[in-house]
């Protein structure tokens, strides 16, 4: 959801005339050049891509670590067990 807010933003900044916007840094609005502004959106997209996609590999390998244990644990209880499905 922050990309697409981010990218939201950036398609909003093209739509302007102005060359220097509002830019919430913090709880704080300040007047930015509107470039400077594009460079901050495309960095901040980029920081939220990278964690986005650590967070995948993370999801990932939780996963298949998962499957493997519930491969044990229904290869030691049999139909005694009953996990739950994803």
């Amino acid at each position: 959801e922050a990309i697409d807010n981010l990218e939201d933003a950036s398609n909003e900044l093209i739509l302007t005339d102005e060359e220097v916007v509002r830019f919430q840094i913090g709880e704080v609005f300040a007047h930015v050049p509107k470039e400077e502004v594009e460079t901050r959106i495309e960095e901040m997209k980029e920081v939220n891509s990278k964690n986005l996609e650590k967070l995948e590999e993370e999801k990932e390998s939780v996963v298949a670590q998962m499957a493997e244990l519930k491969k044990i644990l229904y290869g030691k209880f049999k139909d005694s067990i009953n996990l739950e499905e994803d």
